[in-house]
């Protein structure tokens, strides 16, 4: 399949490498991938899994039920609702930080084809992700610390930050090795920003958590933290902070900037602009790359509610206490780290298309059998559950069933990722990856409200929380149906 050319007008004005040396060991390839170990734990321990859940649970909702404004109510009734209203403010957050990220992404992504030394402007996004994750830690309950406003408009501005970066630094990979190998550079890139925030989830187990439950591997949390101040969980903020600055340091050093020096960004986010128009006005130009973007804005969109409520939905419906979710945080993240490795692999093996295809779909398969467990049956009520041994955590035979699938779902979602950049940087035209990965951006993005909505009515309409969050299968399906009409070019599906 070959690509019509963009539009003269809106071409840019110089040529830009499209192209790198060496894989994912090389020098340039690995600083690329160097930058997601610095970056993504902020994603995995702020967004998803720490500060968000603390933030609505122990600061909205827990300030709400001492206000007095909920004591006519019962206590569980009370607390349900201080519970609402904290997810409630998070996906307050989420949306006015997607809101914003989905209608400027695809602008920077087209200045970034045209403008000038890219590296200057991560350094600009990865300060500004910087200060707001250290300055989480002044996030506390009762009226101390920072105020709410404040640490809603902190967690918004370090959200459109991250987007941006990631845009950025997408708009990088194509010149981060030789074509056949970008596949394996972009699966080390998650695969190591997984292995990272492993690490540094199992630091806060060792030193902080465990000690204060059991005693051990000290006698006491370490750096004087205090738990019943919920600084083990208000520490994520600056221990990100430190991890970005730090070991970024590489990826500036040695990643390959295909950015012109000297070029006009003024002048580049006019022509970007103008291009961005031009290709949503003419996308019949691009048709193969805009059925992609559909099926993305889908299956992408059924990810993000996996991520935004999974945790929310074991924590409720299976019981799991803060140690369990801590050491399913652990264990996803690890299984992560593998599959973006995996998805390089059978990108390689298979081509971009079919390794997405195979990805998605074994995904699918996995949550169903997930969501076929209870906690007082397995498979749709044919195994009882039962307890297995008498440790910490993951005490029955549900709990280690459900964990185990957790391998599965976290290895195929991470190598979707993988494989979802690497079918991009295949379908755009040469020199115009930027614009096309603000596109991909808004895809993401755009319909963020799509999946947390189908759960809601569907777990309304049914009373059922599994058939609720079974829901989100439809947003697979379509992207699926999307993505099988897509046609590679010769030797890349």
């Amino acid at each position: 399949m070959e690509i019509a050319d963009p539009d003269p007008n809106v071409r840019p004005p110089f040529e830009r490498p499209h192209g790198g040396d060496g894989g994912a060991l090389g020098r340039t390839g690995f600083a690329w991938a160097v930058f997601e170990w610095a970056r993504n734990p902020y994603y995995i321990l702020i967004v998803i899994y720490i500060f968000a859940p603390y933030f609505a649970r122990d600061i909205i909702g827990s300030d709400l039920i001492a206000s007095g404004a909920l004591d006519h109510l019962d206590p569980e009734t009370a607390r349900a609702t201080a519970n609402a209203q904290g997810q409630a403010t998070i996906a307050s957050v989420t949306k006015w930080a997607g809101v914003i990220a989905a209608l400027t992404a695809p602008f920077l992504g087209a200045a970034l084809d045209r403008g000038g030394r890219l590296k200057p402007l991560l350094a600009v996004f990865l300060g500004s992700i910087t200060i707001c994750s250290a300055l989480l830690w002044f996030a506390m309950p009762g009226g101390e610390g920072l105020p709410t406003g404040a640490i809603m408009a902190l967690l918004v501005v370090a959200y459109v930050s991250y987007t941006y970066s990631e845009v950025t630094h997408n708009s990088m990979l194509s010149v981060a090795g030789t074509k056949d190998r970008l596949s394996m550079i972009s699966g080390l890139g998650l695969g190591l920003g997984n292995l990272a925030a492993t690490l540094i989830f199992v630091a806060l187990v060792l030193l902080f958590v465990l000690p204060s439950m059991i005693g051990w591997p000290f006698a006491e949390p370490q750096f004087g933290i205090d738990i019943d101040r919920f600084e083990h969980m208000r520490i994520a903020g600056p221990i990100c902070a430190v991890w970005l600055a730090f070991f970024s340091v590489y990826f500036f050093r040695y990643a390959r900037d295909p950015g012109t020096p000297g070029a006009s960004w003024r002048k580049a986010v006019v022509e970007g602009a103008r291009s961005v128009l031009a290709t949503l006005r003419d996308a019949r130009r691009y048709p193969d790359l805009m059925k992609f973007l559909l099926a993305r804005m889908f299956y992408a969109d059924g990810m993000a509610a996996l991520l935004a409520l999974g945790a929310v939905y074991v924590a409720l419906f299976l019981g799991w206490g803060f140690l369990e979710m801590l050491c399913y945080a652990i264990f996803a993240s690890a299984w992560a780290f593998l599959g973006g490795i995996f998805g390089g692999l059978l990108d390689s093996r298979v081509g971009v298309k079919r390794a997405l295809i195979i990805e998605i779909v074994v995904m699918v398969l996995a949550m169903g059998v997930q969501w076929s467990i209870t906690r007082e049956t397995l498979f749709f009520g044919l195994i009882p559950n039962y307890p297995v041994w008498d440790g910490l955590v993951f005490r029955t035979l549900s709990d280690i069933v459900y964990l185990s699938l957790i391998s599965v779902v976290a290895v195929t979602a991470t190598a979707s990722i993988s494989s979802s950049r690497a079918m991009l940087v295949t379908l755009a035209p040469p020199g115009r990856s930027g614009e096309f990965f603000g596109l991909f951006a808004i895809a993401g993005t755009i319909t963020v409200w799509m999946g947390p909505l189908l759960v809601q009515y569907f777990t309304l309409w049914f009373n059922d929380q599994r058939i609720g969050m079974g829901s989100i299968t439809i947003l697979f399906a379509l992207g699926f149906a999307f993505l099988l009409a897509v046609k590679m070019p010769a030797r890349s599906s």
